[in-house]
């Protein structure tokens, strides 16, 4: 019994550090704490991850009614519909609630790490991320297929991370931006996100060539643990990272609460 309790305390360690590492990574422009419950909201974009009440400690379960109508108050005055990202760091009693009170699950991701120093990455080209923020931010908002109409809140997020960050950006020949992908180094950490590829040119080993181009760079700057996250209905993501040395680490899911008439 021993030996699984201090096996659960190292995961949830690992856990702790890299749910961390993901609030660096990609941060909200409002975080507000309801004891260790993590209530983050950004007006200006609405990935779910920037817009959700994250718990943070299993053991954290007083007046899970009271602080879920508080919660539900403040992404009200965000314009923001509530949702709760549920962790291994949520509480058992607080899932018990969710799941008693009707609120769907969505959006499963799967968060993976790897040695940096065990994966292959000699096929990666060496490339010096690009400078121009506005130009990511276009290639971005394009790969993606999203509205212009969020091109100021992405620049706000970008311009907010704290940890050294490389843009990537691979371009047609006509300069068209068919795949982007952001490094971030955080001490040993190398986080990687925002990848995508433009849907006619999946399937042909750019998002493969991009992400090792992002892990060299940050394993040339001293990291020496990658992470990254992806939903668990993006098979070829799963495929691609499972087959560069990638394992999981954990899941989350998030949660809604029940429409009402």
């Amino acid at each position: 019994m021993a030996t699984i309790e201090a096996e659960d305390l190292k995961r949830l360690a690992i856990v702790r550090r890299l749910e961390a590492a993901g609030f660096r990574a990609w941060p909200a422009s409002s975080t507000a704490y309801d004891g260790t419950w993590a209530v983050r909201l950004t007006a200006g974009f609405p990935a779910k991850r920037l817009n959700s009440v994250n718990p943070l400690d299993p053991s954290d379960h007083s007046d899970i009614e009271g602080r879920i109508a508080r919660a539900s108050t403040r992404f009200a005055e965000f314009g923001r519909p509530l949702l709760f990202r549920q962790s291994p760091l949520a509480p058992q009693d607080l899932i018990d609630h969710l799941d008693e009170g009707g609120w769907t699950s969505f959006g499963e991701s799967i968060v993976f790490t790897a040695d940096l120093e065990s994966l292959d990455l000699s096929s990666a080209i060496d490339r010096i991320p690009i400078k121009d923020m506005a130009r990511y931010v276009n290639a971005s908002l394009a790969v993606h297929e999203r509205p212009d109409g969020l091109r100021a809140g992405l620049t706000e997020v970008l311009e907010s991370i704290r940890p050294p960050a490389g843009l990537f950006v691979q371009e047609a020949a006509d300069g068209r931006p068919v795949a982007v992908a952001l490094a971030i180094h955080d001490d040993d950490l190398a986080g990687v996100l925002d990848v995508a590829v433009a849907p006619e040119m999946r399937l042909q080993g750019v998002a493969r060539g991009l992400v090792t181009t992002a892990l060299r760079y940050t394993l040339h700057k001293g990291a020496r643990t990658g992470w990254l996250q992806v939903e668990t209905d993006n098979a070829a993501g799963i495929a691609l990272y499972r087959g560069l040395g990638f394992v999981e680490a954990y899941r989350y899911v998030y949660r809604a609460p029940p429409r009402t008439n």
